[in-house]
């Protein structure tokens, strides 16, 4: 009966979804993989498949310092993460259900030579080796050593399994992703964001190089898919991440959303304000995040003169105020004002002062920082509560700054390499081109320490909400500092009237100090009484690598945990 019990518990693993076919267990929707793949559409469609979101996963923002659950946590945020956790199973199963669907299609492709030309064969094969190589990646950048393979599992194989060393794995990454740059078209296209192209695998493979500090490789596979001159930035930041905009040249690789289709972001009430009908910023950005965007002098706000904490979105860089909603300004038909004495705010759809639900002051659940989520947010979010935004797995502006940390690194620093990339960068959310260093606070050092602090500032505030900065922090190995940083947020609204309001203070009552990694530092500031501890945080340095999911140890006693867990 135990063995009976162990067996179907592994059918929920991912042995079984590379099994399917040995089980008989193909859905009636879909062909068998003994009779598929007989001509140009089934092979498409299988690929196709290989692109449903959940194949996909992102780090959440949540997992980082970017972002504030009013006064929650989540398991890696507060510590308890365990092989038991969703995310750490749903994750791993996924993943190897997408790596057996790829290796199923690159099998049958070597049967099917006498079928197709060897261009599409090799097409059809590079695509499926892109997938592969992105699915082990996510696993090794997580797991660490996981189990590898490249053909078909039957069941009684698949108890044999260990892991394999990531290092290895990671070798084979770089080939797949090699294999596919050699053989994908530079573009598609329309559809170019759907299959991968030659510069989304060269950037994918420089993506994990650099999380391996393979620096060298990162740099070359880098500076490959920009010279490849397909992709270039999207004139306009504030603009690029809403649901109109499709296709962005600055879109390397990406899932589209369709409401036709019913793939949405779906219920988009978290990330609006109550006015508008949303929740009032149960997710919402991090104070640490805010502080984090530099004034216009190119200096934080700890030491820039034109940073003022009583008008805190002022003389600051542009994607503040794209990514976050600043105060006493419309937002999606109000005026958007979390300040406890604005009772009543305009409704500019009627011209008339309503209630204001985003203040504290009358709803107690708005926002417990102030703060609401503008990037990738309009209108469209409030008509029915879902988005059709397109996914951003890859975009020009991470490669570019990709390459710029890799030559960092390197300690391959010059002004040119620096106004190619991070001062382009910048230069675009200015709207003025990078040339123009009046206009802008252009970089305009080649120290490394300096440049590589500048950096990583740059990514903070160009990638906010895109899933980009729990992967830096642990690449960086600032998790253990960041993440062991308690949440604040404001008073309640009686201390917040007496503390910060009567003596003139709005919206912070100090200028939280920014150490040398760029992140701000509150405790100060809480320990004289001006603001909340909303939640505490605790990061165990062992969740650098997250634990492999408990079920698939107890059904293979030849997979280890890892370390700690």
């Amino acid at each position: 009966m135990k063995n009976k019990i162990l067996q179907l518990l592994f059918l929920t693993g991912f042995i079984f979804i590379s099994s399917c076919t040995d089980l008989n267990l193909n859905p009636l929707s879909e062909g068998s993989s003994e009779t598929w793949y007989s001509n140009e559409s089934e092979v498409t469609m299988a690929l196709n498949d290989l692109y449903r979101e959940v194949f996909w996963p992102r780090d959440g923002d949540d997992w980082s310092d970017d972002w504030t659950q009013r006064d929650q946590t989540t398991a890696i945020t507060n510590g308890t993460l365990n092989g038991e956790d969703g995310t750490i199973n749903t994750w791993w199963t996924n993943s190897y259900k997408c790596i057996a669907r790829a290796n199923t299609i690159l099998l049958n492709l070597e049967k099917s030579k006498d079928k197709f030309p060897q261009a599409t064969i090799d097409k059809f094969a590079g695509e499926a080796r892109f997938v592969r190589a992105a699915q082990y990646a996510m696993l090794i950048s997580h797991y660490g050593d996981v189990v590898y393979f490249t053909g078909i599992l039957n069941l009684e194989e698949s108890f044999t399994l260990s892991k394999t060393d990531q290092k290895t794995i990671l070798k084979a990454i770089y080939d797949d992703y090699d294999f596919a740059a050699s053989k994908l078209p530079t573009t598609y296209g329309s559809s170019q964001n759907l299959h991968p192209t030659k510069g989304a695998a060269l950037a994918m493979k420089a993506r994990i190089a650099l999380f391996y500090k393979d620096f060298a490789i990162a740099r070359d596979a880098a500076k490959a898919c920009m010279d490849l001159n397909a992709y270039d930035l999207f004139a306009d930041y504030s603009t690029l991440f809403l649901s109109k905009t499709k296709n962005p040249k600055e879109l390397i690789f990406g899932l589209p959303r369709s409401a036709v289709l019913n793939v949405t972001i779906g219920d988009t009430k978290n990330w609006i304000s109550r006015l508008s009908g949303g929740w009032g910023g149960v997710c919402a950005p991090s104070w640490e995040l805010f502080c984090s965007y530099l004034c216009t002098d190119g200096l934080p706000i700890d030491e820039s003169p034109l940073f003022d904490p009583r008008l805190p979105f002022k003389n600051r860089d542009p994607r503040c105020t794209a990514s976050i909603v600043e105060f006493q300004t419309p937002w999606l038909g109000f005026m958007y004002q979390p300040h406890p004495d604005s009772l009543k705010v305009t409704n500019f759809k009627t011209g008339l002062k309503v209630t204001n639900n985003d203040t504290r002051s009358n709803a107690a659940f708005a926002s417990f920082n102030g703060l609401m989520m503008k990037k990738a947010i309009d209108e469209d979010w409030i008509d029915d509560y879902k988005a059709e935004n397109e996914i951003f797995l890859m975009r020009y502006a991470d490669v570019l700054l990709m390459y710029a940390e890799a030559k960092i690194e390197l300690n391959e620093i010059d002004q040119a390499m620096v106004d190619a990339t991070i001062n382009r960068v910048r230069a675009r959310a200015y709207k003025v081109a990078v040339t123009d260093k009046t206009k802008y606070p252009a970089v305009n050092v080649t120290d490394q320490t300096k440049l590589r602090k500048a950096l990583r500032i740059e990514r903070r505030m160009e990638f906010a909400f895109e899933n980009r900065r729990y992967e830096d922090i642990i690449r960086w190995k600032l998790a253990e500092k960041v993440l062991n940083r308690n949440i604040y947020g404001m008073l309640d609204v009686a201390d917040l009237r007496l503390k910060v309001i009567k003596p003139g203070l709005w919206f912070f009552p100090q200028t939280p100090e920014i150490d040398d990694d760029g992140a701000a530092i509150f405790e100060p500031i809480y320990n004289a009484g001006l603001i909340k501890r909303l939640a505490i945080r605790n990061y165990p340095a062992k969740q650098y690598v997250w634990p492999i999911p408990s079920k698939e140890i107890l059904i293979n006693s030849n997979l280890k945990q890892n370390s700690g867990y």
